[in-house]
């Protein structure tokens, strides 16, 4: 069979499984056993394939993936982040946008625990948009501001969509979460600044209010109480990488250990939340693992029936410099994005993309930052991004329809796609961390 009937056929069968609404991990392991047996002769494809499936998790580099979600889980469910929320509005004052800079700072932090950008999108939502529409701010400047910062959580590690890629794409997962922390901080102050100077060019969409005085000492006394140990955390999580003293998997149990250590400290920790995060990270990590099992044996199929190799040969021959050609793989996987969710998109087009980037010469951390970042952007691409509907079902207004978070959420998409120019012409954003690592 030709490689293009094949990937018709494949694909084809793929959005047939996922319009009848079959979960993602299900319709890949569907499609991969429908293969196996018709093209990798029968029986002993069949075979083949449970021998990698067991391959494709029994893998030591996988293990932090439970270990942020058990993060996020515990951090949500203990409350453990509220203290930190208004600890980070003290320091603001009056400035221009309080509010709105106090998401995003407050989005950044949590991001760091947290690593699912839905969770905080759910936590950002419900605790700062009714006080913000008290306050008499508009959408754009709640909302808004809000979706952006929950994006963070894909963007500065731990993220376990970062590290599900780093697993796909056998890029190393130490270096590939330092490789993305430069872009994540690059792009929190990009929203900080647009905040900062659209509040006071238009300053009827996030009113100035009142603020309670706060003495420099109780700033200090909540800070060194509420952020810094949190910063033990983040050192735990990332100092212990890049000073070399652990791998992921250690820093990230570490981290986990950490995390239950001061929600126990600050009250918040009970059987209760024990075992709902527990619970909570056994379902997360289970359907973690399925896509991880479908999506390594569906590249396998790609590859056995030269669809990857016919598609390489195809973008090769193309009469394009490599930066062209990246540009275009990138606008395709942002069309994708506004239909589809991040692991959808990460499952069917990572087998044939890293061969391209291979092919073309792109460093593999490069391009995988690159492609994160635009994972991140399709969680918040209309009209079907995970964290949008998030968003509308967290915040108990009514009045916020769809067609509001929308346009609230432009703006940071654009400032997103700034980010992701950047990177392309200055790869040493992403590259630096990780050349100090070796």
């Amino acid at each position: 069979m030709e490689w293009w009937l094949t990937i018709l056929l494949v694909f084809g069968g793929l959005f047939v499984l996922f319009a009848i609404g079959l979960p993602i991990a299900f319709s890949f392991l569907t499609i991969n056993l429908i293969g196996a047996v018709l093209l990798w002769n029968g029986a002993a494809g069949a075979n083949q394939l449970i021998l990698n499936i067991f391959d494709s998790v029994s893998k030591f580099s996988l293990l932090p993936i439970p270990m942020f979600i058990l993060m996020g889980e515990i951090m949500f469910r203990t409350g453990l982040g509220i203290k930190v929320f208004e600890t980070i509005g003290k320091w603001f004052g009056r400035l221009p946008g309080r509010l709105s800079i106090v998401a995003v700072g407050s989005g950044a932090f949590f991001s760091v625990l947290s690593g699912s950008s839905v969770a905080s999108t759910a936590l950002l939502g419900s605790l700062l948009v009714p006080d913000m529409q008290k306050k008499g701010y508009s959408y754009t400047m709640s909302v808004g501001p809000i979706l952006g910062s929950a994006g963070l959580a894909t963007m500065i590690p731990p993220t376990a969509l970062g590290i599900l890629l780093a697993s796909l794409a056998s890029i190393p997962v130490g270096h590939f979460l330092v490789a993305i922390v430069l872009p994540g901080i690059l792009l929190a102050v990009f929203f900080l600044l647009y905040i900062i100077i659209r509040s006071f060019l238009q300053p009827h969409l996030a009113p100035t209010y009142e603020v309670d005085k706060v003495s420099l000492s109780e700033k200090l006394m909540d800070t060194i109480k509420y952020i810094l140990p949190l910063g033990i955390i983040v050192f735990l999580l990332l100092g212990v990488i890049i000073l070399g003293f652990g791998t992921p998997t250690q820093s990230a149990a570490l981290g986990a250990i950490g995390t239950v250590i001061l929600s126990y400290f600050y009250g918040g920790l009970t059987w209760k939340s024990i075992w709902d995060s527990l619970t909570g990270t056994f379902k997360s990590s289970v359907m973690i693992y399925m896509i991880i099992i479908g999506s390594t044996t569906f590249g396998q199929i790609l590859s056995y029936t030269g669809v990857t190799q016919g598609l390489v040969q195809v973008v090769s021959e193309l009469n394009f410099t490599p930066v062209v050609i990246l540009i275009l793989l990138q606008v395709a996987l942002l069309v994708l994005g506004c239909f589809m969710e991040p692991l959808s998109i990460m499952m069917m087009t990572l087998p044939v993309l890293m061969p391209i980037s291979s092919a073309m010469g792109f460093d593999p951390l490069w391009f995988g930052v690159i492609i994160l970042l635009n994972m991140q952007i399709a969680t918040i691409t209309p009209p079907f991004g995970m964290d949008l509907f998030a968003m509308k079902s967290v915040v108990p207004d009514n009045s916020l329809r769809m067609t509001d978070i929308y346009k609230a959420v432009v703006p940071f998409l654009a400032l997103n796609l700034l980010l992701m120019l950047i990177l392309i012409f200055f790869p040493s954003i992403s590259l630096w961390l990780p050349s100090l690592m070796r």
